[in-house]
């Protein structure tokens, strides 16, 4: 599998910023007077960074798709000093990525020797570093960081208070648990989906059905789409494959409306665990438009 990625020439880089603001991945940063891609792994290659740049650092490569090695990353970061080495842990930490942040700390336990900084001294920084989720109880709504940052792909757990009371659940109460949730931003990678079912639904339904999050969203993660107007099938596939595949998503619901232009969501997900090679249960619930469930089936 082939897919865009960005290419930073160092040389052109001046370390202006114009770029940072419309990467809503949040994947660079500027580290030592240079724009640095601190995570390849947010990276979604559209490259709307590109056209930002005033000197002609940045362009869109094509790469052979390998699974995500963070020994083989930190080590390629490692030479680029102490404190892109740093932003990247945290990155990671921040993003709620912590098998890679462990697989991370043992690359830096082994090599400390070989880096030329103190690799445990980076270890203890990180280690110490409170991510803003965490400090704020997973809260989106006193997150310290601006609006835009909340608009990309950082992978945020949204805590439900009184989500293990026993009783009628109020019909109006929020069961959304992760952000981002349109396809375009999900990480793939995101461990908000480790393990737990998928909710992947047209854009529509939830402003179709008014029980949308207590019948069907709660206890699940959430994807949404438009097959119409997104015109990205083939990335979506590729994407919800990678899912499949890294976060062990265990079950999928796909509730789509009952419009003709809303089959190509089925679509998506069947040729999705298709390419994934996994045996995952696919539930297809199709909505009318004034809210009422016309058909609930197992594929």
């Amino acid at each position: 599998m082939v897919r865009d990625i960005l290419k930073i020439d160092e040389a052109l880089c001046t370390g202006c910023g114009f770029c940072i603001p419309v990467c809503p991945e949040g994947a660079l940063m500027i580290i030592d007077g240079k724009v640095r891609m601190i995570s390849e792994l947010m990276c979604d290659g559209l490259g709307g960074c590109v056209n930002k740049c005033p000197h002609g650092a940045m362009t869109v490569v094509q790469v052979e798709a390998e699974p995500y090695d963070e020994s083989a990353t930190i080590a390629k970061l490692s030479r680029q000093g102490k404190n892109t080495v740093l932003a990247h842990l945290k990155h990671l930490k921040e993003h709620g990525e912590t098998i890679y942040l462990q697989e991370g700390f043992e690359w830096l336990k082994r090599n400390g020797g070989k880096v030329k900084f103190d690799a445990a001294a980076v270890i203890a920084e990180v280690n110490s570093y409170e991510a803003f989720y965490e400090i704020m109880g997973s809260s989106m709504h006193t997150s310290p960081v601006s609006s835009g940052e909340q608009c990309g792909s950082a992978d945020v757990a949204i805590e439900k208070p009184g989500s293990d009371s026993v009783g009628e659940t109020p019909a109006a109460q929020s069961w959304l648990k992760n952000w981002p949730i349109h396809m375009n931003l999900i990480n793939p990678s995101a461990a908000s989906f480790r393990n737990f079912g998928m909710l992947f639904a047209a854009d529509c339904v939830a402003f179709a059905m008014g029980d949308f999050h207590s019948r069907y969203l709660k206890g699940k993660s959430l994807a949404i789409a438009c097959p119409k107007f997104d015109n990205s099938q083939d990335e979506y596939i590729e994407k919800l494959s990678l899912m499949l595949e890294k976060s062990n998503v265990n079950s999928i619901t796909v509730m789509m409306m009952d419009v003709p232009c809303c089959a190509g969501l089925i679509h998506i997900v069947k040729q999705a665990v298709l390419w994934s090679q996994r045996k995952i249960p696919i539930r297809k619930i199709t909505v009318s438009v004034n809210g009422e469930v016309i058909k609930d089936e197992r594929e």
